[in-house]
This record gives structure tokens, C-alpha cells and sequence, in this order.
């Protein structure tokens, strides 16, 4: 019966988002050649970069609620393909783990920070996006495998908590404003992420969260100096151009000085 309620919940679903979607899709068309004749090369540019930042975390998106259609089409239980710590068998796991999730709540409850969180990285961090996402992907997946408990480990929440994190502490070390800002709106959405990695409900894999966080802060450091860099104005500049000056004068007249 509950299997049966969950399938009509994501028809209904699925019918809503298709019939949401298809003004935008036939009105966009008609709009688009007029748009870019108005719009800026700027702004054109910057809606290139948002497209681009959207396409792969929807598309992950999708791939994560096609395989609970499936599951729920062939009227199974995908849970084996978790991780299962400790046995070769279970190392598949790494792979398919964040794609299967428990049920409908456990998917929707991870669609929409891991969406919001992933695109944040492919817009800001560009250049070293799919480095973060597939490093987290495996790197916290392959160690849940080593400190996890004996059973099967499910769901996209490792790669939440590794992005919350990346994106973190990222942005407070590169001291870049843009990029602090989105700090902070991680601590306001996501801030009670915290608690999910203390071992108090064992009916949740605290062990990946704590592994996904863990490899978020190290990629943070890991990759510090790669991606976008902290802006230097133009009066910074000037007093570098004058502390250089200085040290050429002094270096110059250290020279020319003989000792006595």
C-alpha cells in the first residue's frame, strides 16, 4: 500500500514539474532572439556561465530520481548497492551509493541542498568544479568504507555535507568577498548540517556526513591557490608598487655602503 501511494506521489509530481515546465520551454524559444539582441555581451556572458554551472548538477539531479522510478518500476529495493563497510563486495558501493535512496522523503529531502550546493561550486568554482565534485564523490564514499558500520550506506547526504563544506571554508581562506558571501549563506541554510555528523541517530549514516565534511575542509585547503583568487584593488596594488620601491632603494644603498 505504501509502495502503491508512493508511486501515484511521484506521478502527480513528475505531471506538475512537466506541465510547470512547458511555458517556459515554448515561451523561451520565441523570446530568445529578441533577448540577446537587447542584452549586453556582460550579461550574456554571465547567463552562459549560469547555464553551464545548472546543466551538470541537473543532470545529476535527474539521474538520482530516474533511479528511484526505476527502483519503484521494477518493485525493488536498490539498499544492497549502498556501501557496505569492510567487505570487497561493498566497495561497489562508492559508485552507486549516493544515487539509491531509502524512500521519497530521503530523496527529496537531499535533491534540493545537493542542487543548490553543486551549482554554487560549478558557478564560482569553475575551473576545479568537477575536481571537487568527483573527489568527494569517491574520496568520502571510499572512506565510509573504511570506518563505516556493518551496514549498507545510502543516499547523497555525504556529497552535501562535502560541498557545504568546501564551499565553507573555502570562501573565508581566499578572503574573496563574493565567495565569503556565499559562506555565510551556508552557515544560514545549511548550518544545522552540524549535527548530523555526531553519531546520536544511528538510523542515519552519520559516518558519511563526518567523511563528506572532512573531505570538503581538505579540498578547501587542497586547492586553495586554484580557482577564483581574492580581487586586489587598485590602492593595494599601488602600496605593493611602493613597498617594492622601497626595498630596491634600501637594497641599493646596502650596496653602496662599505663597511668600516
Amino acid at each position: 500500500m505504501q509502495s502503491r501511494n508512493e508511486t501515484i506521489y511521484l506521478l502527480v509530481l513528475l505531471i506538475v514539474m512537466i506541465m510547470m515546465g512547458l511555458p517556459f520551454i515554448f515561451s523561451k524559444r520565441e523570446r530568445k532572439k529578441k533577448k540577446r539582441k537587447e542584452l549586453s555581451p556582460e550579461l550574456l556572458t554571465e547567463r552562459k556561465k549560469l547555464f553551464h554551472a545548472v546543466v551538470f548538477p541537473g543532470f545529476f539531479l535527474f539521474l538520482i530520481w530516474f533511479v528511484k522510478f526505476t527502483e519503484f518500476g521494477l518493485q525493488t529495493d536498490f539498499a544492497s548497492y549502498g556501501i557496505y563497510p569492510g567487505k570487497w563486495n561493498g566497495l561497489s558501493g562508492i559508485i552507486t551509493a549516493p544515487l539509491v535512496h531509502a524512500d521519497i522523503k530521503h530523496l527529496f529531502d537531499n535533491s534540493i541542498p545537493v542542487f543548490v550546493l553543486s551549482v554554487a561550486i560549478f558557478y564560482f568554482y569553475r575551473e576545479i568544479a568537477y575536481k571537487i565534485f568527483f573527489i568527494i564523490y569517491f574520496i568520502s564514499g571510499f572512506l565510509v568504507w573504511i570506518i563505516g558500520r556493518e551496514a549498507y550506506h545510502i543516499g547523497a547526504s555525504g556529497l552535501i555535507y562535502g560541498f557545504a563544506a568546501f564551499l565553507f571554508l573555502s570562501g573565508i581562506i581566499r578572503k574573496n568577498t563574493n565567495l565569503l558571501a556565499i559562506s555565510l549563506l551556508v552557515i544560514f541554510l545549511y548550518g544545522s548540517l552540524i549535527w548530523g555528523i555526531l553519531p546520536y541517530d544511528f538510523t542515519i549514516s552519520w559516518e558519511s556526513h563526518l567523511m563528506g565534511a572532512l573531505t570538503g575542509f581538505s579540498l578547501a585547503i587542497v586547492y586553495y591557490n586554484e580557482g577564483p583568487q581574492r580581487k586586489k584593488y587598485s590602492w593595494e596594488e599601488e602600496n605593493e608598487e611602493e613597498e617594492e620601491d622601497v626595498e630596491e632603494e634600501n637594497t641599493e644603498i646596502n650596496r653602496e655602503v662599505s663597511p668600516e
